[in-house]
């Protein structure tokens, strides 16, 4: 009954996040820091996305990878069903392939980490996760080459300086995409402080490395 109701919790909590950062990641930041155009820097998106892993990480120290997966597994569905309807279909596609590529390899990397110190399984698994899911999301949302999954953005296809300061130019979905993963990189970091918190109330599970 107590492991029914913290999926249930889990998973609430990453279908919130999964649906906020795909409706945010179809909006540029605005305004200029430092002389750049933060528009061709960074979308909003980027500052949601990285709880995800924090929600799978909790589930996978408490419950075990399991039990993370099926949260995971969760998330996907309903986060892509209910994304389909709030965002455009090609960032729901990529969303969903990336989100479930990305979370299941930082599940493995979390699981073979976690008798490390408390830290390196869930920034190693955040890390690698946030490689695999920066690259899937960016090429499968914005890449000429797969146009086929829906219209191309035309701001995103643009050429702009890269990281909207330097040379040369670049596709500005691209200067997103580096930008996503630095700021994933820091958020992922500064999320190490609720993980540390929360690892004298979550307690892991007997079982939990299964």
């Amino acid at each position: 009954m107590r492991l029914t109701r913290h999926i249930f919790i889990y998973s609430l909590l990453m279908t919130t996040v999964v649906v906020a950062s795909n409706i945010l990641v179809q909006f540029p930041l605005s305004g200029q820091l430092a002389g750049i155009q933060l528009g061709d820097l960074l979308t909003y998106g980027a500052f949601t996305y990285p709880v995800a892993f924090l929600v799978t990480d909790l589930t996978n120290r408490q419950f075990g990878p399991s039990t993370a997966r099926k949260v995971v597994f969760v998330g996907f569905l309903v986060g892509v069903t209910i994304s389909l309807v709030t965002s455009q279909p090609r960032i729901a596609i990529a969303s969903g392939s990336a989100y479930l590529v990305g979370q299941l390899l930082d599940i493995t990397v979390f699981n073979r980490l976690r008798q490390k110190s408390w830290w390196k399984a869930p920034l190693a698994g955040s890390l690698f996760g946030s490689v695999l899911d920066t690259v899937i999301f960016f090429s499968l949302s914005f890449a000429p080459f797969f146009g086929f999954i829906g219209p191309n953005d035309d701001f995103a296809v643009s050429w702009a300086p890269m990281l909207g300061a330097f040379s040369p130019d670049i596709p500005r979905w691209i200067s997103w995409a580096i930008g996503d993963f630095t700021v994933k990189m820091l958020v992922g970091m500064v999320m190490l402080l609720p993980y540390g918190a929360m690892m004298t109330v979550i307690k892991p599970y007997p079982a939990a490395r299964t």
